[in-house]
């Protein structure tokens, strides 16, 4: 069983439950020949850290010396490994030497019987270069093996490969076919080739349309992915195992693997690493060593440049910077920046798995930072909730560092608001922004470079052109000082009525709910309760009843339990809900969160970290929270949180 435990969109950190423990995601599990062992094992656990390992068992049934001491010892004892031990079945010896002599109902047995913690079938690895006919041929034989594999498996758990060459549509819906089956893993695989010859677009259309049809309640593992530079973009992409024999064999050619690129030994001119295995050796000592001490050297320094990275990885989900460090590290490589521009063609997969904010600001790092899904969020939701005020005039400032911007144009925007009834927008890098949402995540919770690239602008300028053919405004003029105030002085006749703090509750309320919370929130008699020291708002209470708080954090709302009964009002059952059977109730009513197994239906449409209502299968409130998962995790997961419950409701 597969517990999520953070996550950052698609990027997650999870547990698998093994019959040999916990292994926590992200994780890499070195490859172990066990003929050749470059680095021992054991070394593998107590020096290095690595939880799991991966191994050959068509290796070890091919020799009689081994296969005798794997039935008789086990696995975990000839190897002398004390944690996971995951067996490959032989297919990529298929890829690489042709058909093997083995069939899948015998290599499933041969690992479960040697105690194999995750047991692959011996699935067809498909070329990229195979055509679409013999690519769905061999997709209908994996899947039929994978039947026959799960009726197998035992204790054991099954990796159930997902293939279809470069085919998405294939990909998709072998995946699809996988997820009905009793299986625990899902390797992409057939993927070494799109690896080895830097075909990284190919990759992420691969990883992506794979995801579309998996249940994601069960770890991705991308096999054959061992390079320290792919981590990043893998894992943004959903990816929570990895494996390779990458870090041995690149070391029998004198290859040194960077989290940037790899760097040939005879093509460095010297050597500056603090890792455990280069520390206290200089370059000209690693050039004079003999070919296998200095094979051995390699390999462990290779092992720890990607079991530093595994963690890097791992600190940026949990922190909420995973998009940084991908671009950081698609950057280094024109292969992998064309993959991480690839990701365009995507953003409405990605969308859906989007968290209404993060702790971290958005930092531009480039061009492609125009194509995360959080610009797509934005601008999805401006112009599809967005109500604009019933001013008379529109002004339009331009961007500037100073946020939040009407903080920074408090001085222009009171002057003008004196005398004339208009309205505020900021020209921005996500486009148009009204002045009243300029606390929201990511508008103000995010850095850009100065002065702007020809692509931000062109992005911004396209945003601003749609945006203006949408205003209702008949007068709409950028602020130019004192000429702006002279034209609304000719211009302007009405009586100035626009009330900020009101237009920020009903546009953060709209574009987070929904259009129409915004006017059932401010229908009635309304206070506003600002800070003192900030003057943001704080509390919003409708006739005498607390309903909403401001994050100081995000800009958004915490729902209170009046606001959430005003919400039930306003928009029909299941939008904004979770519905939980009844044994769930109880605990819930008094605040305890609602887990996967309790979630009988969702909205389809709520997204990462939303505040959703819990209700019975009667639409009776029970709690309010933030939705950890979206709908398709929350019914596919059988342990984990899909809603952080905040405040329980009593029953009347």
């Amino acid at each position: 069983m597969f517990e999520l435990i953070r996550r950052d969109g698609l990027a997650r950190t999870g547990k698998l439950s093994t019959p040999h423990g916990i292994l926590e995601t992200p994780a890499l599990l070195p490859v172990v020949n066990p003929k050749l062992s470059t680095v021992p094992p054991r070394e593998l656990y107590d020096i290095f850290g690595f939880k799991a390992i991966i191994t050959n068992s068509y290796i070890i049934r091919s020799d009689e010396k081994l296969k005798e001491r794997a039935l008789n010892e086990g696995l975990h004892q000839m190897l002398d490994y004390p944690s996971v031990i995951m067996t490959d079945s032989g297919t990529f010896q298929s890829h690489m030497y042709g058909e093997v002599e083995v069939k899948n109902e015998d290599i499933v047995n041969f690992q479960r019987e040697i105690g194999s913690d995750i047991g692959t079938v011996l699935d067809i690895f498909t070329e990229p270069e195979w055509s679409e006919d013999k690519t769905s041929h061999a997709v209908d034989v994996t899947i039929d093996r994978t039947g026959e594999a799960a009726k197998l498996k035992g204790d054991m758990l099954l990796a159930g490969v997902v293939q279809g060459s470069i085919y998405q549509n294939l990909r998709e819906n072998c995946a699809k076919r996988m997820a009905l089956l009793d299986v625990d893993v899902h390797p992409i695989g057939g993927v070494v080739p799109l690896m080895e010859q830097y075909r990284f677009s190919d990759l992420v259309n691969v990883i992506i349309s794979s995801k579309k049809g998996l249940d994601p309640s069960r770890p991705v593992h991308l096999f054959g992915a061992g390079h320290p530079m792919v981590f990043a973009l893998a894992a943004l992409l959903g990816c929570d195992m990895f494996d390779s024999a990458s870090y041995a064999k690149f070391a029998r050619t004198d290859r040194f693997m960077f989290p940037e690129g790899t760097a040939g030994l005879q093509d460095m001119k010297g050597l500056h690493c603090n890792c455990p295995a280069c520390s206290g050796h200089s370059y000209d000592e690693i050039t004079k060593m003999k070919p296998a001490e200095r094979t051995a050297l390699i390999a462990r320094h290779n092992l720890w440049a990607s079991k530093c990275e595994i963690e890097r990885v791992k600190r940026a989900i949990l922190e909420g910077d995973i998009w940084e460090l991908a671009e950081r590290r698609c950057r280094a490589h024109p292969a992998l920046l064309s993959a991480l521009r690839t990701l365009e063609k995507h953003k409405d997969f990605l969308e859906q798995y989007e968290p209404l904010s993060r702790d971290n600001s958005l930092l531009y790092t480039g061009i492609e930072t125009l194509n995360r899904p959080s610009f797509l969020r934005y601008s999805k939701r401006f112009f599809s909730r967005y109500e604009y005020p019933a001013s008379e005039a529109l002004v339009v400032f331009e961007d500037s560092t100073g946020k939040p911007y009407h903080r920074y144009r408090e001085g222009e925007i009171n002057k003008i608001s004196e005398k004339y009834d208009a309205h505020f927008m900021v020209h921005t890098p996500f486009g148009p922004v009204p002045i009243e949402l300029d606390e929201i995540y990511p508008i103000a919770q995010s850095l850009f470079p100065d002065p702007e690239d020809m692509e931000t602008k062109e992005y911004s300028r396209a945003q601003m052109e749609h945006m203006s053919h949408k205003h209702p405004y008949a007068l709409t003029m950028m602020w130019d000082e004192n000429s702006t105030l002279d034209a609304l002085d000719m211009m302007c006749q009405e009586t100035p009525k626009f009330d900020m703090d009101r237009a920020r509750v009903k546009a953060v309320s709209d574009y987070q709910f929904g259009t129409g919370a915004g006017n059932a929130f401010l229908d009635g008699e309304v206070s506003i309760i600002k800070s003192k020291s900030t003057g943001k708002i704080r509390n919003v209470l409708l006739n005498g009843q607390h309903i909403l708080s401001m994050r100081a954090n995000d800009g958004f709302f915490t729902l209170r339990p009046e606001g959430a009964h005003i919400l039930m009002k306003t928009f029909p059952a299941p939008k904004l809900r979770v519905v939980v059977n009844d044994d769930a109730i109880p605990f819930n009513r008094e605040g305890k969160n609602v887990f996967c197994s309790f979630v009988e239906d969702c909205d389809k449409d709520i997204k990462l970290m939303d505040e959703i209502m819990v209700v019975d299968s009667s639409d009776n409130l029970i709690a309010i929270g933030r939705a950890m998962m979206i709908r398709e995790e929350m019914l596919s997961f059988q342990t984990g949180i899909a809603v952080k419950v905040r405040e329980g409701i009593k029953e009347a």
